[in-house]
């Protein structure tokens, strides 16, 4: 039986066993790949050839994958998810500082990948203007109304956590870091202010009976943000 394409992928990454991996393993779960070894290249071929989301390598020959992602958002708003054996904290945050919209570390299994790939594509093809009602499972939020239930059962979020909320629905599927959290709600100002921000999320999971140890709507990414799952 075909499996129906789900997207089409650039992937943009120099080790030909990664490469190799992937030319297989995602093509067997709906995704069409191209591929490139260099910066540059992976760049032309994000201009040419149009993908639905890149997969990018940050340890690449001819230039630092963050740099490619900078130059690829100067004009495209592409999902980009970061495959990479870098895993420090400084790294994440820096890669989705420049544009990216997710990041995942190797090694890194395929289900994990082709999720994290699907959630992007949906936020790229969701509606270009925004809808009033988000509906994410049990997890209903009514942006206009600045409502939010559970099964139907209203939750009482406070203003700061309905912010929140509103801004991890409206990137749903893609990592918000703590920076752009703490920014969009608290104000520049309040950057260092981290624990503002695990307090709202510690009392938006106790409101959606969210279990932090197996999340069904908050999923945390360790030092560097949060993503509301999709499913």
């Amino acid at each position: 039986m075909t499996t129906a394409v789900v997207g089409r992928v650039l992937l943009i990454e120099d080790e030909v066993a990664i490469r190799r991996f992937l030319k297989v393993a995602l093509p067997s779960v709906g995704f069409e790949v191209d591929e490139a070894d260099r910066g540059r290249t992976g760049i032309e071929r994000a201009a040419t050839t149009a993908p639905d989301v890149i997969v990018l390598d940050l340890g690449l020959p001819d230039m630092d994958g963050k740099a490619v992602v900078s130059a690829i958002r100067e004009w495209s708003q592409v999902p980009i998810l970061v495959l990479s054996v870098r895993d420090a904290e400084t790294e994440k945050i820096a890669a989705l500082d420049a544009g990216a919209d997710d990041y995942v570390t190797k090694p890194f299994s395929t289900g994990e990948l082709s999720a994290r790939l699907r959630a992007l594509l949906r936020s790229r093809r969701a509606p270009a203007s925004e809808a009033a009602v988000l509906q994410f499972g049990r997890l209903t939020i009514d942006l206009a109304r600045r409502v939010v239930t559970v099964d139907g059962a209203e939750v009482k979020p406070t203003r700061k956590e309905f912010d929140v909320l509103a801004l991890l629905a409206r990137h749903a599927g893609r990592l918000v870091t703590h920076k752009q959290l703490l920014t969009a709600v608290w104000g520049p100002a309040h950057l260092g202010d981290t624990h503002y921000l695990r307090i709202a999320i510690g009392h938006l999971r106790e409101k959606l009976g969210d279990d932090a140890a197996a999340p069904e709507f908050i999923v945390t990414e360790p030092g560097v943000g949060y993503r509301l799952t999709t499913s």
